[in-house]
Formats: C-alpha cells, structure tokens, sequence
C-alpha cells in the first residue's frame, strides 16, 4: 500500500486535500477511523456530526478532526453536502469521503486516490461488490436499465470528488437530494462529469444497518421514489437540451 503514499507527500497535493467523514452515533468508531485517515493521507480531516446524542463530536475532536455539529439531522447525504460546501467555502481542489462505521478501510485511501488520478475521472467510487445484497444487485440492475450509469455499488460513500465535482454537488440544486446514489451520480453526469468504479476491500458494518435495504417493502418504496426521480432528472436533462 506503501507505494501509492508518494501522492500525499506531494505538498501542494495534500494541503488541498480534506478528508470528510458524516458521522451520526459513531463514537464508538469515528475516533479510530480519523486516526486512520490521518495516518494514511495526512491532510485536513473534517466530521460532520449529524446531530448525535452520543460522543460522536467529542471523540472525532480528541482524535484531531475538525468537526460541524449540525443542530438538526440532515441524513447520510445531507451531512456529506454540508462537508463539501466546506470543501469548497475553504477551496479544497480534493475531497475524500467515507463512512465512520468502520466499513471503509483508510489504508485502501491512497489506493484509490492513486486510481482516480489514472483514469482522469472527475469522481472516483470506491466499490465491493462482494457486499452487495440481493435487494441491491437487483437495484443496481435496474437503474443502469433506466438510466444507463453502469455503477456496481451506488449507495457506497467511498468517494473521490475533485474540484469541479465538488462545486456541483455544494450547489443548491444537490440539496433536493435525499441519498447520494443515483440522484447524486445522475446529477453529475448530467453537467458532463466522468466517474469511475475502483474495487476496494471493505468490511461488514460493526453495528446497525441499512435504513435502506433493510427490508423488501423498505426497498420496493426506494425504487419507486428513485425511479421517480430519475425520471424528473432525465426530463429535465432533455429540457435543458433542447433550450
């Protein structure tokens, strides 16, 4: 893994680097995890603490995070944007983001920088797809049918954004956003943006679960309120196309 670290050695390269971490209810892992990433990628770590009631803030700041207490919660994707606004208030020109449960691995980051950089991509995906339930096989199976993006693990948060990606997603327009899935990479796309798939080992969550995929009739209401928004995006796509 060693060998990808030349990257953030590169001082012009990781002082424009932040690393975001949303966070809700993660005390018991989000200290380890900022540990982690600043061992693996040095740079400027920031939690968005979305309204826990636990240590969540306490721990990320003992660890040396930098962290936004958000007095409401706004939701995985809610906390994510507030950290790009961040990124892009402070003109990072990179932001990294994972989750704070200890699926992602900090150690693959520098990996998975090192990929993004190869393929040119404006956003990078980190992706395993080993994980993926049925429910989300079937999911991503059928939102490549209707929208042609050919992402394995949509849901996943293991993501490399660069500057232009990041002042898409900070816009107004990604708050009418409820998840950072397909609404989010359909968006992107559709101001021209080129993403990438990288494979990256993860692991199991250590606690709860997906609010999504949790149960069949929890999944069949997703697809029905994501299909209906890719539908208004792809509508509104052509309109603008066509102006």
């Amino acid at each position: 893994m060693r060998v990808y670290n030349w990257i953030f050695a590169v001082p012009d390269f990781a002082a424009n680097l932040l690393t975001i971490i949303p966070a809700r209810n993660e005390a018991a892992t989000v200290g380890e995890i900022v540990r982690r990433v600043r061992a693996a990628v040095g740079g400027d770590v920031l939690v968005v603490n979305d309204a826990s009631d636990d240590e969540t803030s306490a721990q990320a700041r003992g660890a040396g995070a930098t962290v936004l207490d958000l007095p409401l919660r706004l939701g995985a994707w809610g906390a994510a944007q507030t950290g790009l606004r961040y990124a892009r208030r402070n003109r990072y020109a990179v932001a990294l983001t994972l989750d704070a449960d200890g699926q992602h691995h900090p150690e693959e980051l520098p990996r998975l920088v090192s990929a993004w950089l190869a393929s040119g991509a404006n956003v990078a995906i980190g992706t395993y797809p080993q994980r993926l339930s049925k429910a989300k096989r079937l999911a991503a199976r059928y939102f490549h049918l209707i929208t042609g993006i050919g992402v394995q693990d949509f849901t996943s948060g293991l993501r490399v954004y660069d500057r232009r990606a990041i002042r898409t997603l900070a816009a107004r327009e990604a708050s009418l956003l409820d998840y950072q899935d397909l609404g989010v990479l359909m968006l992107l796309r559709q101001r021209g943006l080129r993403l990438c798939e990288v494979p990256t080992p993860m692991s199991q969550r250590r606690s709860g679960g997906s609010r999504v995929f949790s149960s069949w009739p929890t999944v069949l209401r997703y697809m029905l309120h994501t299909t209906v928004l890719c539908f208004a995006q792809i509508g509104a796509g052509r309109a603008g196309a066509r102006a």
